[in-house]
């Protein structure tokens, strides 16, 4: 249980705070500066207020990024189980004393 708990929230965790800093970093890298209201050179900080800002305020579309680890997880998981060959069920037979008849 506590494995499960554990990952469920280290991918809680990714989604939260790694992901939305991935995020500005590819975005600053590839498209330029975030801007910021008159900031036009806002650090990853303001992106990850702006982020939980938009969570607080339940726009869809932050909650797809923040859950999204989770999600995935989910799936492969589920999907591990649906492929994976099920171990036969053993049964186990009760075994029944008997005595030898020339002991009798």
């Amino acid at each position: 249980m506590s494995r499960e708990l554990f990952i469920f929230g280290s991918a809680l965790l990714i989604g939260l705070i790694a992901v939305p800093l991935a995020t500005w970093f590819v975005g600053n890298r590839i498209l330029g500066p975030y801007t910021h209201g008159t900031n036009t050179h806002a650090g990853p900080m303001a992106l990850l207020g702006d982020f939980f800002v938009g969570l607080g305020h339940g726009e869809i579309s932050y909650w797809v990024v923040a859950l999204g680890p989770t999600v995935i997880i989910l799936f492969a998981r589920v999907a591990w189980a649906l492929i994976k060959p099920r171990s036969p069920v053993k049964s186990n037979p009760r075994i029944e004393p008997t005595v030898a008849k020339d002991r009798l």
